[in-house]
């Protein structure tokens, strides 16, 4: 008889990327297993089943690959948040924190109708400062926000907190320790 495996299983772990002393989780091997994928595309929805959700909206960059499925499986439309200056058109803009200095995150002024329901998805929940960063745009523009959902979260670094502290409700996937 097979034994099942988790999510983690299909997870890779790489030493030393992008910096010495940096355990990198990286979610391609679960996205290139067609299994993997599926139970992480199903798993990701459970929690929202019977729920209106309007749009899904992806984090940069694999938040784009969940996200794109996870719309496709709700027949709903796809909404990219990326850094700034990769969108075309008009934009509107939030800066965050990062460990040394700040980013930009951008969304297109006119994706969102005030009132839509969303999902914010994204592979991984560290600080939490990205999805902050997306949550706030998405408020700007007029978005109830339904959830947050990620593959992994690193809970030593406080992001989870970060986002249930806005009032959001954020489900994850796997835990994986340390930074």
């Amino acid at each position: 008889m097979p034994t099942t495996r988790s999510i983690k299983d299909y997870i890779r772990t790489i030493p030393d990327f992008p910096h010495k002393g940096i355990l990198f989780r990286d979610v391609t091997t679960l996205f290139a297993d067609a299994r993997g994928l599926r139970i992480t595309i199903d798993q990701l929805l459970s929690p929202y089943a019977g729920q209106r959700i309007d749009k899904v909206v992806g984090l940069e960059a694999r938040g784009f690959i969940i996200g794109g499925a996870i719309a496709h499986q709700l027949s709903v439309g796809f909404v990219p948040i990326r850094k700034q200056g990769k969108l075309p058109g008009s934009t509107i803009s939030q800066a965050y924190t990062l460990e040394y200095g700040q980013a930009v995150m951008e969304m297109h002024d006119d994706v969102i109708a005030p009132g839509e329901k969303v999902l914010v998805v994204d592979d991984l929940l560290a600080t939490g400062g990205t999805a902050e960063a997306g949550i706030k745009l998405l408020e700007r523009a007029g978005a109830e926000i339904v959830g947050c959902a990620f593959i992994i979260d690193l809970p030593e670094l406080g992001g989870r907190k970060k986002l249930q502290d806005l009032g959001m409700n954020v489900h994850v996937l796997c835990e994986f320790a340390g930074a």
